[in-house]
Order: C-alpha cells, then sequence, then structure tokens
C-alpha cells in the first residue's frame, strides 16, 4: 500500500480543508503574492467547480412532491442545503466577476474587498465540501429521474449540463455524477482520466471531484486528489499553474513519505518555473522555484530525481544570477557616470559569487567585482578576485586584463587550474536568440508538460494511473514515474561578445 498512515474514511474528512486548492490559511497567504487578475481567475475558477459540483449532486437528489408547496423549506434537508450552498456561490461568483469587469476596464474599486472575497471562498470551499459527503447518501435518484431533470433543466438554459458539452447533454456522465452506486468510484476515475487525456480538464476535475465528495472509503480517493493537480499542470496558463502547485503542495501535507512525494515537490517547483519571466521582468517565480528545488534536495536527498532537481537549479539559479548582474550593471555604469553607485554594485556582484557559483558570467562578475575593490582602494581584496579569474576561467577573455590589473596591484599570478584547462564557456544566446525570448517573455528552461499520473502524449496503458486502474486504486511499491523531461546537455563555445567590452580599468583606474 502506498498510501498510508491516514485512514481513507479520516483523509476525506481532511481533504475538506482544501479540496479546490490548499487549506484556507496556506491560500490566502499564497494569494496575496499574486497579481490582482490572477487572484481574481483563481477564486473564479474554485468557485465555477463548487457550482459544478453542487449541481450535479443536486440533480442526484429526488425532490420530495411535499417540498413543492411547502410554505418554508426544511433547512435539514439534503436538497435544500446544497442549494443553499449554491445561492451562497453565485453570490460570490457575481462579486467576483463584478470585480473582474472593474479591473478589465480599468476602474477603481476597494482592493480590500480580494481579501474578503478570498476569505469567503475559503470558508465555502470547506462548508461546500462537508455538505457534499454529508449528503452523498441521499443521492439515490434513478438514473431516468436524472436524465428526465436534466433534460427539463437543458430546455430551460441551465448551468447544470454546460460542463459536459453543453446542448449535447452527457447522460453517462450525469448519472456518474448525480447518483452513489457501488463499484461507481472505479467507473468515475478512469472515465476521469480519459477526459483529462483529451484536454477536457474541467469534465474530468469534476470526475475526480465526485469520488473525494461521494465515496470516502474509495481506495481511488488519494490518486484522484492527486490527478486533480496533474489536471491543472496539464492545462497550464497562470491560473491552473497556480492551482496546480497549491494541490500539489495540499497532496504532499497528508503523505509527506510516499514514493511519489519528491515527484509532487518536483511539481510544484515546475509550476513555478513555467511562469518564470526573463531575469529583467518580475523575478518573483525564479526565486520560488528556487527554493522548492532547494526544499526537495534537503527532504529527499537519495531522490532518483537529482539530476533533474540540480539541473532546473542552475537553471533558476542562472536566471536569479543574471537579474543580480543586471541590477549590478545599471549601478556600475551609474557610478562611471556620476560616481555614484559602486557599493550598490559591489553588493550585487557578491551576491551572485556567494549564492550562485554556476553562473555563467561568473568571469565577467568576478573582474567587476574586483575592479569595485580596486576604485575603493582595497588592493588585496582585488587581487583575490582576479586571481580567480586566471586560476579557475583559464579559457576566459577576461584573463590577460586580471593579469594586467594583479601586475599593477603588484599581487602574484597564480598558474591556471589543470582541471579547468579544458573546461569551454557556456554557448550565450545570440542577437536572434535574444530577440526571441524578449519576444516570448518567458526564461529559457527545460520543464516537462506532464502531469505525475497523466501525461500529454502518452497513450492509454503507458501512464501510472493505468498501473493504478490495474491495480484497484494502488500503485506497487516498484512503479515510479518515468523521466520528467529530457535533461538539456551543457552547450559549449566560446564566450558572449559582451565579455570583451570588460569594464574599463588600469590605467584609468586612480587606487
Amino acid at each position: 500500500m502506498r498510501f498510508r498512515p491516514i485512514t481513507l474514511s479520516l483523509l476525506a474528512l481532511v481533504l475538506s480543508v482544501g479540496l479546490f486548492g490548499t487549506a484556507p490559511a496556506q491560500n490566502t497567504r499564497s494569494q496575496n503574492e499574486l497579481s490582482a487578475v490572477q487572484r481574481l481567475d483563481v477564486m473564479r475558477s474554485k468557485l465555477e467547480a463548487m457550482k459544478r459540483s453542487l449541481n450535479s449532486a443536486i440533480a442526484g437528489i429526488p425532490q420530495k412532491a411535499q417540498d413543492k408547496s411547502a410554505k418554508a423549506a426544511n433547512a435539514d434537508d439534503p436538497r435544500v442545503r446544497l442549494q443553499g450552498l449554491d445561492k451562497e456561490v453565485s453570490a460570490v461568483l457575481s462579486d467576483v466577476n463584478d470585480i473582474h469587469a472593474k479591473q478589465d476596464r480599468s476602474e477603481r474599486y476597494d482592493v480590500t474587498k480580494l481579501d474578503t472575497l478570498e476569505a469567503s471562498v475559503a470558508d465555502l470551499d470547506g462548508r461546500v465540501q462537508t455538505g457534499l459527503q454529508a449528503t452523498a447518501g441521499a443521492r439515490t435518484g434513478n438514473a431516468t429521474a436524472s436524465s428526465s431533470s436534466g433534460s427539463q433543466q437543458k430546455k430551460k438554459g441551465g448551468f447544470r449540463l454546460w460542463p459536459f458539452g453543453g446542448g449535447g447533454g452527457n447522460n453517462k456522465y450525469e448519472e456518474l455524477t448525480s447518483t452513489v452506486a457501488p463499484g461507481r468510484d472505479r467507473v468515475l476515475f478512469e472515465d476521469a482520466a480519459k477526459e483529462v487525456r483529451k484536454g477536457n480538464h474541467e469534465i474530468g476535475r469534476l470526475l475526480f471531484t465526485t469520488i473525494i465528495t461521494t465515496y470516502p472509503d474509495s481506495p481511488f480517493l488519494p490518486l484522484a486528489k492527486l490527478a486533480i493537480a496533474d489536471s491543472f499542470y496539464l492545462e497550464g496558463g497562470t491560473s491552473s499553474l497556480i492551482q496546480a502547485a497549491a494541490s500539489y503542495q495540499d497532496w504532499l501535507t497528508f503523505f509527506p513519505t510516499d514514493p511519489l512525494a519528491d515527484a509532487a515537490m518536483l511539481k510544484v517547483a515546475e509550476a513555478e518555473m513555467r511562469q518564470m519571466g526573463l531575469s529583467d521582468r518580475d523575478v518573483t517565480h525564479a526565486r520560488k522555484a528556487e527554493q522548492r528545488l532547494k526544499a526537495l534536495l534537503q527532504q529527499y536527498p537519495q531522490t532518483r530525481l537529482r539530476p533533474y532537481v540540480e539541473d532546473h537549479l542552475r537553471e533558476v539559479q542562472e536566471n536569479l544570477g543574471m537579474h543580480s548582474k543586471q541590477v549590478g550593471d545599471f549601478y556600475f555604469d551609474r557610478f562611471q557616470n556620476n560616481k555614484r553607485g559602486l557599493k550598490g554594485a559591489q553588493s550585487r556582484y557578491k551576491e551572485i559569487f556567494d549564492k550562485y557559483p554556476n553562473f555563467s558570467y561568473m568571469d565577467d562578475v568576478l573582474f567587476r567585482l574586483a575592479t569595485t575593490y580596486q576604485l575603493e582602494e582595497e588592493p588585496d581584496e582585488a587581487a583575490k578576485y582576479y586571481q580567480l579569474i586566471v586560476r579557475n576561467y583559464p579559457n576566459s577573455d577576461f584573463v590577460e586584463k586580471a593579469k594586467e590589473q594583479l601586475n599593477i596591484i603588484g599581487a602574484p599570478i597564480p598558474e591556471p587550474d589543470p582541471a579547468r584547462m579544458n573546461v569551454a564557456p557556456p554557448e550565450r544566446p545570440g542577437i536572434m536568440g535574444s530577440i526571441m525570448q524578449q519576444v516570448a517573455g518567458r526564461a529559457d528552461v527545460t520543464v516537462g508538460k506532464d502531469g505525475i499520473l497523466i501525461s500529454r502524449d502518452k497513450k492509454e496503458g503507458e501512464d501510472l494511473i493505468d498501473q493504478a486502474l490495474k491495480y484497484n486504486g494502488q500503485l506497487p511499491s516498484n512503479v515510479t514515474p518515468k523521466a520528467p523531461v529530457q535533461r538539456r546537455e551543457t552547450p559549449k563555445s566560446k564566450i558572449n561578445e559582451s565579455a570583451n567590452n570588460p569594464p574599463a580599468t588600469g590605467a584609468s583606474v586612480k587606487p
């Protein structure tokens, strides 16, 4: 058994904290780091998912004859309870859509309303989950009744059937999600996987969610939770990737020792990497990805994914290092113009040296860092970094310039490290490559777009989710996901031409 030590019935209760995302406190904290539009998109997605689940559940509860003539609805009636939740969800969704429209029209609104709405969504999330589980036993309406009700609602232009193809009225899924029957959890799991493979992510998530809300003792429940995270990751887009990261992290909360835990943590980092921008823009996602990757190596030091994690970490730190270098260069250029900003440049270059040892422009950084110390009349510190260039980067275009400065300072010139003599500098993007990157606005990172259980292109029978079906919701202990992505080989070429234009030193420097 891969899922231990939480029992399934207890797990179903615990999952009610964050079925459509993460725990409320966690969710609020992560949401506030997003833009207003992103926060609104995530809230709308969650509310629409709740509404679909509620409408499907309501359709499966036969309406009592006395309910039609009763003056006051019975709050304890399962159908009335879910209808009340549906009205609440609709009201909050209306508020979200209203603010989203104002945002689109660039109209002013009270931004604190976003915090209030997020709190309402988190509260509804838990109450909807609890309500769906508590009323699962009442969903005993037969398929004919459900189909008849569905046809009537379809004629009225109702909301409920649109996730299943609108006018098509897929009665098969309508029955699956609105009624309860033994063995139906397996059918839901299989059909959900098929829909996600087809790209029908919302339908797949509704089917997976039905397992969680209706079959608390199902052996498919834990993997259904993980598959929901996969569906968001496969769907892509900012809102979906945000929810994918939150869903994987939520799953990790309950299964930190599962054999798939390292893969889930990697997906959290990759969800951030897929949102990374260029180094001259916001690096929030790059910093989050770096934190996740470092945490993965710390928590799972023996992970078989270590080569991929280390590759990802190098790419993320290259982005962060370039960001710091660009800021440092800005301060350095300002100093050359008005003699201000030297300390700002020095701190950025030192940060790169301390944090990103594999940065591809390290020889350039070392030369500039040494220059700042030389300008501050600290020749001993300057000599230390010039010597590092000569010793560790013997093929760099900065070697001769570093030697010149060492002669001016009067410091010894070290011999190059023999182990570094045949190490060629990494290839940097040319002019066209840089232009294409600027147009795309995305960092050049190697990230797989497949989920853990479900992939984009693999045929049925080749994914882990197929193994789960084969073994009735469990995965054999020796089954692991395939490589998340083909590893990128480090290209080698001559140093970028920008390295041939270092800051002026030597005679122009007056220590």
